[in-house]
């Protein structure tokens, strides 16, 4: 199981999220375990992660060959887009919360113990979520996607601080309906058919001081 840390950042450094310099004290994780299709074709793609006293801070950096960004209303099917994910559990509990994001930043978010029954978050809360985006396109298409999630995100849960938590997560890279279409995980998972809920292979991330 893959773990990492992720360092506070003071709020006031927080609130220009295109800054470069921003998450320069964070470890970068790799998306980098291929699944289910053996096509020989696999993006790079990476993140970082911090947290300030009220959000989480998060930026995905993408490598590919094609990119697709149809929808752009909140909750609407993302990952056929080019798409980055975030599944997080609190306190070790079976529920956890799968924030979905194409290259534009439009988000999907829901709750729920598992792939089916899953309820979908208040979209005034998803509102909140503040994004910054960047698509370069020489010989490879590379996009940065930078976010702010407000704990507030977290509808079904009370979180007044992340200070020393340990949390489940995993993060994915997807593209359903790509030219190309491709599953990668940080954390490795086994499973017969393509599906990302599943919680038993989350790796772990503990919020430092």
């Amino acid at each position: 199981m893959k773990q990492f840390q992720a360092p506070f950042i003071d709020d006031v450094i927080s609130k220009d999220l295109s800054q470069a310099a921003l998450f320069n004290l964070t470890e970068t994780q790799y998306i980098d375990n291929q699944l289910w299709l053996n096509n020989g074709y696999t993006p790079n793609v990476s993140f970082n992660v911090a947290y300030t006293s009220s959000a989480i801070l998060l930026k995905y950096t993408v490598q590919e060959k094609n990119i697709k960004a149809i929808y752009r209303q909140i909750n609407d099917p993302v990952y056929k887009d080019s798409c980055v994910e975030l599944f997080i559990a609190f306190n070790n509990e079976s529920r956890y919360y799968n924030l979905e994001f194409n290259c534009l930043g439009t988000p999907l978010v829901e709750y729920g113990s598992g792939k089916q029954g899953r309820v979908t978050i208040n979209k005034q809360l998803i509102k909140k979520i503040e994004s910054h985006n960047s698509i370069k396109t020489p010989n490879l298409i590379e996009w940065e996607l930078i976010l702010k999630i407000p704990f507030t995100v977290f509808e079904y849960h009370t979180i007044t601080s992340l200070k020393n938590q340990v949390c489940s997560v995993n993060f994915y890279k997807c593209g359903d309906e790509l030219p190309e279409p491709h599953y990668l995980s940080w954390n490795n998972l086994v499973s017969p058919n393509p599906d990302f809920h599943l919680p038993e292979f989350f790796g772990q991330v503990k919020f430092t001081s």
